[in-house]
């Protein structure tokens, strides 16, 4: 490890970063990734073999008492018998086929792809000189992010990475409470390494802290992804923001930047919280929004399943109209959307993930020039439907009407997207009425032409003092944009 943070610390060292907020304050986050709006993000790992409970189940199935603690000896016995490692000759992962795989991302619209490269039950995705416990030599023995990378890249999809290691610190531990297969000595590089006790994890002084050895196996760790697979998006879990984990951050961010700056490529890193200076990388939701239009790039990460990131039996979906209306309520307030998907065990997309994707994609496909490569309008909508702000939203209802409207403006255009299409195929929109007697007006442009994507046909359309009245019918279950011309 000695001979690994010394090389960090040269990349470091030659710029132009510093491992140090002011320096990390002049970066910029890439058009690029403002352009692309919109990724697929892949939970994938060990944690698919018992599609039960969720990606938590490494975790969970060693405290007793809960659910997967109880299920997990009911199917595979005693824990000292069959512990999680011995789901990895299991994960066999015989039917995957990165090529079909992004095959399908491309036909969903997508521009990124996230998969997660390590999660925190601590099994590596991708080959690794750290430790064995990989997939490249375990389990299905393939490079999965090297060959879904490739894959991905030949057909114009850009790749990053999603790390959770740091949350092994604790993720483990409660295997160390009973009789189970988690028991010293462990060491560095095993897979239950180092399964310390769980403390309050939203509490940034949480004890035990994590130890220097730890967290510079975790830098080390993710400047192997960094290097072997040149990921342009780095994607962190929530324990970064941990007051222990904080200067190996700033290390880590400088180490990234400069290499990127060294590849001559722009990158970006998505972080929860406050877990980095405002600033320094791109802001992430988890599973909700933003209520008001932001002057600053950020990104939602959510899920095609509402109880699960990971492949589980008996998934609860969401509808793909409730996913595109909140997709385009996170475009019009300058986010990006990661859609997560879950995978079997075998290698194969469920058939109501696909299908969520390719509904995505049909409407893209019609409405993307609404989406890809705009910039927010002035004001991101209008409508009666509040959005609950913050994390853990998105299972919240928000009915959308055909009254709630955003915008969003490219292409010397100005877009509005009826979240929902209209019963009578009549739109007020309410932002856009024209002056009145007392010289006052939310909007002053002229309105040359106003066109419906969805089939090119010129929309009739008036205006006075209360709003823009479009006319067009759409039996839609989905957003219906429409293309304003302006002088």
């Amino acid at each position: 490890m000695k001979a690994r943070l010394e090389a960090i610390e040269k990349v470091i060292a030659q710029g132009p970063y510093e491992a140090s907020w002011e320096s990390l304050s002049a970066y910029r986050p890439p058009e690029w990734y403002r352009d692309a709006k919109f990724g697929i993000f892949i939970h994938w790992g060990v944690y698919s073999v018992p599609a039960y409970d969720c990606e938590w189940y490494p975790r969970n199935m060693y405290m007793q008492g809960s659910k997967a603690y109880e299920h997990h000896i009911a199917t595979y016995g005693p824990h000292k018998d069959f512990g999680y490692k011995d789901f990895v000759p299991l994960f066999k992962a015989e039917k995957f086929d990165p090529a079909a795989w992004a095959d399908l991302f491309v036909r969903a619209g997508a521009k990124y792809v996230v998969p997660v490269a390590e999660h925190h039950d601590g099994f590596q995705m991708y080959k690794s000189d750290i430790s064995h416990w990989n997939a490249y030599e375990m389990g299905p023995k393939r490079d999965v992010l090297g060959e879904l990378g490739a894959a991905c890249r030949e057909r114009g999809l850009t790749v990053g990475a999603s790390s959770h290691r740091v949350e092994h610190w604790f993720f483990m531990g409660h295997g160390r409470e009973f009789d189970s297969d988690i028991h010293e000595p462990l060491v560095r590089g095993d897979l239950y390494w180092p399964a310390m006790p769980e403390g309050d994890f939203h509490d940034l002084y949480s004890e035990p802290f994590p130890s220097e050895e730890y967290l510079a196996d975790w830098l080390c760790r993710t400047c192997e992804i960094i290097d072997n697979y040149r990921p342009r998006i780095l994607y962190f879990d929530w324990w970064i923001e941990h007051s222990a984990v904080k200067p190996w951050l700033k290390k880590l961010a400088a180490y990234y930047y400069n290499r990127a700056a060294e590849w001559g490529v722009e990158v970006l890193i998505n972080y929860k919280h406050d877990a980095f200076l405002f600033g320094c990388a791109v802001p992430d939701v988890e599973r909700g929004q933003f209520a008001e239009l932001k002057p600053y790039v950020w990104q939602t990460d959510t899920a095609v399943a509402l109880n699960s990131w990971c492949y589980t039996e008996g998934n609860q979906y969401r509808a793909a109209p409730e996913l595109v209306q909140d997709f385009v309520d996170i475009v019009s307030k300058n986010g990006c959307l990661l859609l997560n998907i879950g995978p079997r065990s075998d290698g194969t997309i469920p058939k109501e993930d696909a299908d969520i994707l390719t509904r995505i994609g049909d409407w893209l496909q019609v409405n993307g020039e609404a989406i890809y490569k705009t910039r927010p309008w002035r004001r991101f909508g209008e409508g009666p439907t509040q959005i609950v702000e913050g994390q853990f939203a998105d299972g919240i209802q928000k009915n959308f009407t055909h009254e709630d409207f955003r915008f969003t403006t490219g292409g010397g255009a100005l877009y509005v997207i009826a979240m929902k299409a209209s019963p009578d195929g009549k739109y007020c929109i309410h932002s856009l009425g024209e002056q009145d007697a007392s010289k006052q007006a939310n909007f002053h442009g002229i309105i040359r032409s106003v066109t419906a994507l969805d089939g090119g046909a010129a929309v009739p359309f008036t205006r006075d003092e209360n709003g823009l009245y479009l006319e067009h019918e759409s039996d839609s279950d989905m957003p219906v944009a429409f293309k304003l011309i302006i002088d």
